[in-house]
């Protein structure tokens, strides 16, 4: 009866060195960021549906610390912007009641202070914009979204 004892204690001591090597292993690689989840996130922005204005482009750049967002109006009516924003880095645009046409397209450069090479960008976008005629005359609106892209 001892032996079986003795055998079932052994392989669990030896399975459970090579799962606690493993263990290691494994928090030595997220520690110094191999397993990061933020290397792997794919670069995108969204405009939530249902605003009629949808993110077409978009771009970053550490020599200018601006991120550029080309927005496009899918709705049958003019859109004139009141503000773009990003929360984290704080970035935002300093132009206000800017219009984009019909089935039109405008580029916002957000200003984000400082950005460097290398930086990953991951905010969300708050739009504050109304629809019609002339700045001013539609009912003020907001959306959001999130953008993620890397400074190269």
């Amino acid at each position: 009866m001892f032996k079986k004892a003795q055998a079932a204690m052994e392989f669990l001591m030896t399975y459970g060195w090579a799962i606690l090597v493993v263990l290691i292993a494994i928090g030595a690689l997220a520690y110094f960021g191999v397993l990061s989840p933020e290397r792997f996130l794919p670069e995108k922005c969204v405009i939530s549906s249902g605003s009629g204005l949808f993110c077409e482009e978009f771009t970053s750049s550490a020599t200018t610390n601006d991120v550029t967002i080309r927005v496009k109006n899918i709705l049958t009516r003019s859109a004139w912007i009141d503000s773009i924003t990003l929360d984290t880095p704080a970035c935002s645009n300093n132009a206000t009641d800017v219009q984009i046409l019909a089935d039109g397209t405008t580029d916002f450069a957000l200003d984000c202070g400082t950005l460097n090479s290398g930086d990953k960008i991951k905010a969300s976008i708050t739009i504050t914009y109304d629809v019609g005629q002339s700045a001013g005359v539609g009912l003020s609106k907001t959306t959001t979204g999130q953008i993620v892209t890397a400074v190269p």
